[in-house]
């Protein structure tokens, strides 16, 4: 089941489509709903060979799972062996990439083209049920004239 596209509301974020105060459309790639490249979100703070223009406030992906009560269970015969949990690793791995795809989803409809300081956090909700957050700050940057 998949969670709506980002509606825009309260807070730093213009509803889709609105450019904010100062902003035109006449910006680089990555303009309102469009789909950000995988290649534009970094854990670092910048990227080499471009410029951030605007900082368009932080985004979000968040995933909530639980494991089945069929995966709990080769979870554990694979337990009694030892070694790689392969149950776990995939039911992580979509967890994270559901994510990282909603978070650059909500950069994208907010008008940005790139994503710095990107992190995971993920926190158990329940016995069982984890949620799993991506998040960064959402931004604009045009290629370096230098």
């Amino acid at each position: 089941m998949s969670q709506p596209p980002y509606q825009g509301g309260p807070g730093n974020f213009p509803p889709p489509g609105q450019p904010t105060q100062g902003q035109s459309f006449n910006q680089p790639p990555g303009s309102y709903g469009t789909p950000m490249d995988r290649g534009m979100v970094t854990t670092g703070l910048e990227f080499s060979g471009y410029n951030i223009v605007r900082y368009m406030g932080v985004v979000r992906g968040l995933t909530v799972r639980s494991r089945s009560v069929l995966g709990n269970i080769g979870a554990g015969f694979q337990s009694l062996v030892g070694g790689k949990i392969t149950i776990y690793v995939e039911l992580c791995e979509n967890a994270r990439e559901e994510a990282f795809n909603l978070m650059m989803q909500h950069a994208s409809q907010i008008g940005a083209n790139a994503i710095v300081g990107m992190r995971y956090d993920a926190n158990d909700v329940a016995d069982g049920i984890t949620e799993v957050l991506a998040y960064g700050t959402a931004v604009i940057v045009q290629p370096d004239k230098r």
